[in-house]
């Protein structure tokens, strides 16, 4: 007897109901259609495919972009008794191998794959031999060239139609505008597919944007009024530490998270933010995908998204328990310029991909027609200071270079170390009576690499750094004095970054195969910042509708309480002459000095109003500043 979905819904995911249309589309799988499921962040896409896939027999085949999210998922299936795994990069040959059985032969129902890994013949040679129950492609937008993140190896997953010509496929993204589910469609040669769109409103979800010259004041006031979980956006690693730091000093506990973190690191301030002992995460946009923390009051960017797509998934994590929830934009008169200087002026041209390539494959000698499959440590900074690049040029052209499979860029920085012990035991036990400083150190390596007497063997220094409760750095120099003492020999190279050569070098020839995707990126890049940029500022139309008709959905109404709405809906205030504030801006200073912010709240005006009229005072001589940068009279 075949179960039911609520059967499956109930014992791994302890839910009584489906949400939104997850049932319909869950049905329409079951039935062997081809799905197409838009639907907003947090509306429970992968459940759509997990649910059906547990129900069918044999494995489910999902295709993600994200190797963090991959990672997750998997973890996340695994905690609930069900057999997963992911392929991801950095996996050497023979444990692919051993993957691929397991998936053939060890009663797994999920397999997570990057579109790059699917290209592999191994992979497609191994998948053709698995009893296939659903193929799932996740972050499906990425199909499209007009979509945002588009990622060309995606147009590769049309092969899986051949290699398992009779099951079905499930497409699925939080954002997608009618062109790219349109082009989602083709790609993916649906006929006559199920398509599910999920409506983008969230009726607990206020959207507000917030025009300020002092953002952390504002960003105080917001969250000491909220005090229930944030996320804070910022762009940049320094940005998090600075804020978070900020915040902590006005007894507002924060936290942080960027790529440049650790994983320890990593997991503990996570671990910290969702377990509620840190109010707010402020963190770059790389945290996000896959957190399921339902009470999230506010999400807060203090710099302007590069896409209306970006913000809206970012934003959409805030309120997914229903409660009543903020997206705020914090902005001013100069995030256009910065927004437009981040991600426009830096955007690489055809000629200038094709200087970086050549000049990439002269650093690392590779001869015409040669290079394939060849890898190299990469250290970055070296590159651009031997050709004179500008840095982000640079890296955005090895992005494009990366993203079309011309090379592959791992981009975590490493470092890679290989000992060998050269002495004996007991000559090493002597060394450690003249030298017990180190005797933590050693004992912790000979104890976790029994070959590192008889072979090169690489260690993990992290670990080993751990064991013997010392930092990384000490255990390094501690490694180059065994090896000057002639107790080791040390192989050691630290880089940024490894890349590997995907294709033949072919100078402009190999450029030329991606020009058109490059202009097309471009534009498409462009237009998306144009749109965030007019979104933030049209304060005629509600945040919400403006939202939802860019992604298509028309005849909507008004959300009444976006930062529009508000402003709609209150009583316009009586003008008030110039003069006429004048007069009450001395009469507010009679009672003693005060801040330009206590004088707006005490006259219940804007800032925009009583600054100009502050600065005209200090000319006239009628107020001064003091020492603290409050004002008060003159005669006082």
């Amino acid at each position: 007897m075949s179960l039911h979905p609520i059967n499956i819904l109930e014992r791994y995911w302890k839910f009584t109901a489906f949400r939104g249309q997850q049932e319909a589309i869950i049905q329409a799988v079951l039935e062997g259609e081809d799905t197409f499921a838009l639907m907003p962040t947090g509306g429970g896409k992968s459940i759509c495919f997990q649910v059906p896939a547990l129900i069918k027999k044999g494995i489910c085949i999902v295709i993600s972009p994200l190797i963090a999210l991959m990672k997750d998922q998997v973890q996340h299936l695994n905690r609930k008794g069900i057999k997963a795994l992911a392929i991801t990069s950095g996996i050497s040959k023979t444990e692919l191998d051993t993957l691929l059985d397991n998936c053939i032969y060890g009663n797994y129902k999920f397999l997570y794959i990057s579109p790059e890994r699917l290209q592999q013949e191994l992979v497609q040679d191994r998948i053709r031999q698995m009893q296939v129950n659903l193929i799932a492609v996740d972050e499906a937008h990425c199909i499209s060239q007009w979509g945002n993140d588009f990622r060309p190896a995606y147009a590769a997953i049309g092969v899986l139609r051949q290699l398992q010509p009779t099951t079905n496929v499930i497409a699925l993204t939080a954002t997608a505008k009618p062109k790219v589910v349109t082009d989602i469609i083709a790609h993916l040669d649906f006929i006559k597919p199920k398509v599910f769109k999920q409506s983008f409103f969230r009726s607990n979800l206020g959207y507000m944007v917030l025009d300020e010259e002092d953002k952390y004041y504002r960003l105080e006031t917001i969250l000491k009024k909220y005090t229930q979980p944030s996320i804070i956006y910022v762009r940049n690693r320094k940005a998090t530490t600075e804020v978070a730091s900020f915040l902590n000093s006005k007894a507002i506990s924060a936290t942080s998270y960027h790529g440049g973190l650790n994983a320890t690191e990593k997991d503990s301030n996570m671990a910290a933010w969702m377990h509620n002992k840190r109010q707010v995460m402020v963190a770059t946009n790389a945290f996000g995908m896959g957190i399921d923390k339902p009470d999230v009051k506010t999400v807060i960017h203090l710099n302007l998204p590069e896409s209306i797509e970006s913000y809206f998934q970012e934003a959409g994590r805030a309120g997914r328990n229903g409660d009543k929830a903020f997206a705020i934009i914090l902005k001013n008169k100069n995030d256009e310029v910065l927004i437009r200087n981040q991600f426009l002026k830096v955007l690489p041209t055809v000629a200038l991909v094709k200087l970086i390539y050549r000049k990439l494959c002269s650093y690392f000698q590779i001869s015409y027609g040669e290079g394939t499959d060849t890898r190299h440590d990469f250290d970055f900074n070296h590159f651009c200071n031997v050709y004179k690049l500008n840095s982000i040029l640079c890296y955005n052209a090895l992005l494009i270079l990366d993203r079309n499979s011309i090379i592959s860029l791992s981009k975590q920085f490493k470092n890679k170390v290989s000992i060998q012990c050269i002495v004996s035991n007991t000559t090493i036990f002597r060394y450690l009576e003249q030298h017990p400083e180190f005797e933590l150190i050693l004992k912790s390596i000979l104890r976790s690499y029994g070959g590192v007497f008889d072979t090169d063997t690489p260690i993990n220094t992290l670990k080993i750094a751990d064991k013997a409760s010392v930092s990384e750095h000490q255990l390094i120099e501690a490694l180059k004095r065994f090896d000057s003492d002639e107790i080791i020999t040390l192989n050691y190279a630290k880089t940024d970054a490894q890349i590997a050569f995907v294709t033949p070098r072919e100078d402009d020839k190999t450029i030329n195969r991606i020009a058109k995707t490059i202009t097309q990126q471009n534009t498409v890049k462009t237009a998306q910042v144009e749109a965030m940029i007019h979104y933030i500022n049209n304060e005629q139309l509600c945040k919400s509708v403006q939202l939802l008709n860019y992604f298509g959905e028309e005849d909507c109404t008004a959300c009444g309480h976006c930062s529009v709405c508000i402003a709609t809906r209150k009583k316009p205030q009586q003008a008030i002459s110039t003069e006429r504030l004048q007069q009450q801006i001395v009469h507010c200073l009679e009672s003693g000095a005060k801040s330009s912010r206590d004088l707006c709240k005490a006259l219940q005006q804007h800032e925009t109003a009583v600054l100009p009229l502050l600065e005209y005072l200090l000319e006239q001589q009628i107020i001064t500043l003091t020492t603290t940068n409050t004002y008060k009279l003159s005669h006082l």
